[in-house]
């Protein structure tokens, strides 16, 4: 039913109420119900009759109200994030490409690209680069559901992964929707995705695992490779600003976090325990 008919209805049911009462009143109930009586039912009937019909029909015009919001809602996010690329593509992508053709030919001119030192610059500049391709990629996508899925949005991710980085990511994911609150749900999948650039760039493999479960009292979400690891000193290193990313993450969450090394393979661990 159109906007348009609800609103027609809902104007014209009461009155039509009214006037079949009466014509029905006046033709075959006259010698049964007095004046009097008649003039006491008639608000009554439309009374009832307004419960019955017109509160449906304002559900029904509240409904539609609730999707128009909803989609100008959706309308603003999209033209924001189309915004919010293009000033990134047009800006901060198009910097580092050109700061990536200065950074070579320096390295060309002074005979650099043999050092260490060079080669970790380089490689940094790199990851920042595919780091913010990849926030342009995902600011442009629009989802296809009516009602955004942040489950769907991690299987999504993995598919991504999977396709763009040649990972095989395993996912065993047993978090309900319902679980998290819109703050969780934005700061677990930032620690997940912060987690698995760690492991794609410094890990030296390409099988991940993501694991989460319910526990009695809480929630934990684990990701693991079998890579090469990391030490103390590599903390020092980028690998080791991308841990401590996740640790001030999960600390402002009041969630647990902790990472070790067991038996050939690495472990980061999120953990929330209701107090």
């Amino acid at each position: 039913m159109k906007y348009t008919q609800i609103k027609w209805l809902i104007l014209i049911l009461p009155t039509v109420t009214i006037a079949l009462w009466e014509y029905i009143r006046h033709e075959f109930l006259l010698s049964y119900i007095s004046m009097e009586m008649g003039n006491v039912l008639a608000p009554l009937l439309v009374f009832i009759v307004t419960l019955v019909f017109l509160r449906h029909l304002f559900s029904i015009l509240e409904r539609i109200q609730q999707e128009l919001r909803w989609e100008k809602t959706k309308q603003a996010a999209l033209i924001e994030r189309e915004k919010l690329a293009r000033e990134l593509h047009d800006g901060i992508a198009q910097s580092l490409f050109l700061l990536s053709v200065k950074m070579n030919k320096f390295g060309r001119k002074n005979h650099l690209e043999q050092e260490q030192d060079f080669q970790k610059m380089m490689q940094t500049l790199q990851h920042v680069h595919e780091d913010t391709r990849q926030a342009i990629t995902n600011l442009k996508y629009i989802p296809n559901e009516n009602r955004f899925s942040w489950i769907e949005t991690i299987y999504q991710y993995v598919a991504e992964l999977k396709n763009q980085h040649l990972v095989d990511v395993h996912l065993a994911w047993g978090i309900q929707e319902d679980t998290l609150s819109t703050k969780e749900k934005v700061e677990l999948f930032a620690c997940i995705k912060e987690a698995v650039m760690n492991v794609i760039k410094h890990a030296k493999t390409n099988q991940i695992w993501i694991i989460s479960k319910e526990l009695n009292n809480g929630w934990s979400c684990q990701i693991k490779d079998q890579g090469v690891g990391f030490t103390s000193e590599t903390l020092q290193s980028s690998k080791g600003y991308g841990l401590q990313i996740i640790k001030d993450r999960a600390k402002d969450m009041e969630w647990g976090f902790s990472w070790k090394r067991n038996d050939h393979e690495t472990i980061i661990e999120i953990k929330k325990e209701s107090k």
